[in-house]
Protein backbone atom coordinates (compact mmCIF):
# COMPACT_ATOMS: atom_id res chain seq x y z
CA UNK A 1 0.00 0.00 0.00
CA UNK A 2 1.14 3.99 -0.15
CA UNK A 3 0.11 7.24 0.85
CA UNK A 4 -2.98 9.04 -1.44
CA UNK A 5 -1.68 12.21 -0.56
CA UNK A 6 1.09 14.16 1.15
CA UNK A 7 1.21 12.96 4.75
CA UNK A 8 1.86 16.29 6.83
CA UNK A 9 -1.75 17.87 6.41
CA UNK A 10 -2.93 14.45 7.13
CA UNK A 11 -1.12 14.18 10.34
CA UNK A 12 -2.33 17.38 11.80
CA UNK A 13 -5.91 16.51 10.90
CA UNK A 14 -5.39 13.09 12.60
CA UNK A 15 -3.63 14.72 15.78
CA UNK A 16 -6.76 16.93 16.36
CA UNK A 17 -8.68 14.81 16.06
CA UNK A 18 -7.05 12.93 18.88
CA UNK A 19 -7.14 16.16 21.19
CA UNK A 20 -10.82 16.42 20.41
CA UNK A 21 -11.49 12.91 21.44
CA UNK A 22 -8.98 13.09 25.03
CA UNK A 23 -10.99 16.76 25.57
CA UNK A 24 -14.45 14.66 25.98
CA UNK A 25 -12.92 13.31 29.07
CA UNK A 26 -11.62 16.36 30.02
CA UNK A 27 -8.00 15.38 29.15
CA UNK A 28 -6.28 18.24 27.77
CA UNK A 29 -3.11 17.09 25.25
CA UNK A 30 -1.99 19.08 21.89
CA UNK A 31 -2.37 17.23 19.18
CA UNK A 32 1.49 18.14 18.09
CA UNK A 33 2.72 17.70 21.70
CA UNK A 34 2.09 13.78 21.06
CA UNK A 35 2.99 13.53 17.75
CA UNK A 36 6.47 14.97 19.09
CA UNK A 37 6.46 12.09 21.79
CA UNK A 38 6.21 9.99 19.16
CA UNK A 39 8.84 11.11 16.78
CA UNK A 40 11.02 10.80 19.70
CA UNK A 41 9.88 6.73 19.99
CA UNK A 42 10.40 6.39 16.53
CA UNK A 43 13.84 6.94 16.89
CA UNK A 44 14.07 4.61 20.05
CA UNK A 45 12.49 1.68 18.50
CA UNK A 46 14.94 1.80 15.25
CA UNK A 47 17.84 1.62 18.08
CA UNK A 48 16.58 -1.51 20.10
CA UNK A 49 14.02 -2.52 17.63
CA UNK A 50 11.73 -3.21 20.28
CA UNK A 51 8.26 -2.00 19.57
CA UNK A 52 6.14 -1.01 22.74
CA UNK A 53 3.53 0.31 21.15
CA UNK A 54 1.02 3.98 20.18
CA UNK A 55 -0.82 2.62 22.89
CA UNK A 56 2.07 2.56 25.77
CA UNK A 57 3.24 6.30 24.39
CA UNK A 58 0.21 7.95 25.17
CA UNK A 59 0.09 6.27 28.39
CA UNK A 60 3.61 7.41 29.41
CA UNK A 61 2.67 11.20 28.20
CA UNK A 62 -0.51 11.50 30.08
CA UNK A 63 1.03 10.10 33.22
CA UNK A 64 3.54 13.01 33.34
CA UNK A 65 0.72 15.03 32.34
CA UNK A 66 -0.78 14.19 35.93
CA UNK A 67 -3.54 12.08 33.93
CA UNK A 68 -2.34 9.12 36.26
CA UNK A 69 -5.43 6.79 36.02
CA UNK A 70 -7.07 6.53 32.33
CA UNK A 71 -9.05 3.94 31.26
CA UNK A 72 -8.19 1.71 28.47
CA UNK A 73 -11.16 2.52 26.75
CA UNK A 74 -10.28 6.14 26.75
CA UNK A 75 -6.70 5.89 25.14
CA UNK A 76 -8.13 3.33 22.70
CA UNK A 77 -10.98 6.07 21.13
CA UNK A 78 -8.11 8.45 21.26
CA UNK A 79 -6.09 6.33 18.79
CA UNK A 80 -9.09 5.34 17.10
CA UNK A 81 -10.05 8.80 16.73
CA UNK A 82 -6.53 9.46 15.07
CA UNK A 83 -6.29 6.41 12.91
CA UNK A 84 -10.09 7.16 11.48
CA UNK A 85 -8.04 9.88 9.60
CA UNK A 86 -5.10 8.36 8.79
CA UNK A 87 -6.62 5.24 7.07
CA UNK A 88 -8.29 6.72 4.80
CA UNK A 89 -4.92 8.26 3.08
CA UNK A 90 -3.75 4.61 2.52
CA UNK A 91 -4.12 2.61 -0.88
CA UNK A 92 -3.57 -0.74 -2.28
CA UNK A 93 -1.42 -0.85 -5.21
CA UNK A 94 -3.29 -2.01 -8.33
CA UNK A 95 -1.59 -5.08 -8.78
CA UNK A 96 -2.07 -5.76 -5.38
CA UNK A 97 -5.24 -8.14 -5.83
CA UNK A 98 -4.27 -9.76 -9.14
CA UNK A 99 -0.90 -10.88 -7.55
CA UNK A 100 -2.20 -12.32 -4.19
CA UNK A 101 -5.25 -14.24 -6.22
CA UNK A 102 -2.96 -15.79 -8.79
CA UNK A 103 -0.35 -17.20 -5.82
CA UNK A 104 -3.50 -18.40 -3.48
CA UNK A 105 -4.45 -20.53 -6.62
CA UNK A 106 -1.06 -21.77 -7.24
CA UNK A 107 -1.65 -22.51 -3.59
CA UNK A 108 1.39 -20.34 -2.10
CA UNK A 109 0.84 -19.45 1.52
CA UNK A 110 1.00 -15.51 2.34
CA UNK A 111 1.59 -13.93 5.03
CA UNK A 112 1.85 -10.60 6.94
CA UNK A 113 4.74 -9.13 9.30
CA UNK A 114 4.24 -4.96 9.33
CA UNK A 115 6.83 -3.07 11.68
CA UNK A 116 3.63 -1.00 12.93
CA UNK A 117 3.12 0.85 16.26
CA UNK A 118 -0.96 -0.05 16.33
CA UNK A 119 -2.02 -3.16 16.06
CA UNK A 120 -5.34 -2.79 15.96
CA UNK A 121 -4.86 -0.29 13.20
CA UNK A 122 -3.29 -2.52 10.59
CA UNK A 123 -5.58 -5.14 11.17
CA UNK A 124 -8.47 -3.03 10.34
CA UNK A 125 -6.91 -1.68 6.78
CA UNK A 126 -6.29 -5.47 6.22
CA UNK A 127 -10.27 -5.83 7.08
CA UNK A 128 -10.46 -2.46 5.01
CA UNK A 129 -8.76 -3.43 1.85
CA UNK A 130 -10.29 -6.95 2.02
CA UNK A 131 -7.51 -9.16 1.80
CA UNK A 132 -7.44 -10.98 4.93
CA UNK A 133 -8.83 -14.71 3.01
CA UNK A 134 -5.52 -14.51 1.23
CA UNK A 135 -3.30 -14.80 4.10
CA UNK A 136 -2.65 -17.52 6.83
CA UNK A 137 -1.74 -15.07 9.21
CA UNK A 138 -1.36 -10.59 9.98
CA UNK A 139 0.98 -10.31 12.48
CA UNK A 140 2.44 -6.21 13.55
CA UNK A 141 5.20 -5.30 15.66
CA UNK A 142 2.80 -3.76 18.21
CA UNK A 143 1.45 -7.17 18.62
CA UNK A 144 4.74 -9.03 18.66
CA UNK A 145 6.77 -6.33 20.41
CA UNK A 146 10.43 -6.88 18.08
CA UNK A 147 10.43 -5.08 14.79
CA UNK A 148 11.99 -6.14 11.98
CA UNK A 149 14.92 -6.72 10.87
CA UNK A 150 15.61 -8.33 14.33
CA UNK A 151 15.65 -11.86 14.00
CA UNK A 152 12.66 -13.27 16.35
CA UNK A 153 9.82 -11.02 14.18
CA UNK A 154 10.71 -13.68 11.21
CA UNK A 155 10.95 -16.52 13.52
CA UNK A 156 8.01 -15.59 14.68
CA UNK A 157 5.87 -15.34 11.58
CA UNK A 158 7.76 -18.58 10.29
CA UNK A 159 6.66 -20.67 13.17
CA UNK A 160 2.73 -19.73 11.77
CA UNK A 161 3.82 -22.43 9.24
CA UNK A 162 6.03 -24.60 11.22
CA UNK A 163 9.00 -24.22 7.84
CA UNK A 164 12.35 -23.32 8.41
CA UNK A 165 13.69 -20.30 6.78
CA UNK A 166 14.80 -21.60 4.09
CA UNK A 167 11.16 -22.86 2.17
CA UNK A 168 10.35 -18.80 2.43
CA UNK A 169 10.62 -16.25 0.58
CA UNK A 170 10.52 -12.19 2.56
CA UNK A 171 9.03 -9.54 0.22
CA UNK A 172 9.22 -5.93 1.28
CA UNK A 173 10.16 -2.70 0.08
CA UNK A 174 12.30 -1.99 3.04
CA UNK A 175 16.27 -3.41 2.95
CA UNK A 176 17.23 -2.68 6.10
CA UNK A 177 13.81 -4.17 7.90
CA UNK A 178 12.69 -6.51 5.13
CA UNK A 179 16.00 -7.85 3.39
CA UNK A 180 18.52 -7.25 5.59
CA UNK A 181 16.63 -9.12 8.51
CA UNK A 182 15.73 -12.24 5.86
CA UNK A 183 19.17 -12.65 4.56
CA UNK A 184 20.58 -12.91 8.07
CA UNK A 185 18.13 -15.83 8.43
CA UNK A 186 19.00 -17.46 5.05
CA UNK A 187 15.49 -16.76 3.58
CA UNK A 188 15.24 -16.16 0.19
CA UNK A 189 14.61 -12.05 -0.44
CA UNK A 190 12.88 -10.39 -3.22
CA UNK A 191 12.52 -6.60 -3.19
CA UNK A 192 9.73 -4.12 -4.23
CA UNK A 193 11.53 -1.31 -5.48
CA UNK A 194 8.83 1.04 -6.72
CA UNK A 195 8.64 3.17 -3.64
CA UNK A 196 11.87 2.12 -2.12
CA UNK A 197 14.26 3.20 -4.49
CA UNK A 198 13.13 6.79 -3.90
CA UNK A 199 15.03 7.39 -0.66
CA UNK A 200 17.69 4.29 -0.85
CA UNK A 201 21.47 5.10 -1.68
CA UNK A 202 23.37 2.68 -3.92
CA UNK A 203 25.60 1.67 -1.22
CA UNK A 204 23.18 0.63 0.44
CA UNK A 205 21.93 -1.81 -2.37
CA UNK A 206 25.39 -3.20 -2.65
CA UNK A 207 25.90 -3.89 0.94
CA UNK A 208 22.90 -5.53 1.41
CA UNK A 209 22.09 -7.25 -1.71
CA UNK A 210 18.40 -9.27 -2.08
CA UNK A 211 18.12 -12.10 -4.37
CA UNK A 212 15.83 -10.15 -6.68
CA UNK A 213 14.56 -6.77 -7.26
CA UNK A 214 11.27 -6.67 -8.52
CA UNK A 215 9.51 -2.86 -9.83
CA UNK A 216 6.13 -4.46 -9.24
CA UNK A 217 4.00 -6.93 -7.76
CA UNK A 218 3.23 -8.56 -11.77
CA UNK A 219 6.83 -9.92 -11.97
CA UNK A 220 6.23 -11.90 -8.33
CA UNK A 221 4.86 -14.73 -9.58
CA UNK A 222 6.96 -15.79 -12.79
CA UNK A 223 10.23 -14.81 -10.26
CA UNK A 224 8.78 -17.48 -7.71
CA UNK A 225 8.33 -20.48 -10.63
CA UNK A 226 11.91 -19.11 -11.59
CA UNK A 227 13.00 -20.04 -7.88
CA UNK A 228 10.60 -23.01 -7.31
CA UNK A 229 10.13 -22.00 -4.32
CA UNK A 230 8.19 -25.71 -2.15
CA UNK A 231 4.44 -24.92 -1.83
CA UNK A 232 2.77 -26.40 1.32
Amino acid sequence: MHARENWAPILDSADHNLSAKLREYDIMLEGHIFRARLLQYYQQRDKDLQETSYHFVLRELLKELGYAEIAESVLRSALDAMYSVTQKNWVLEDDTFDTIQKLKAQNYQLGIFSNAGDDKDVQELIEGFGIRPYFDFVLTSAACFYRKPHPRTFEIALAQWSIPPEDAAMIGDSLQADMYGAKNLNMLTIWLTRRAQLHVDEDTVQRIQPDFSLPNLNELLPTLEQINLTRR
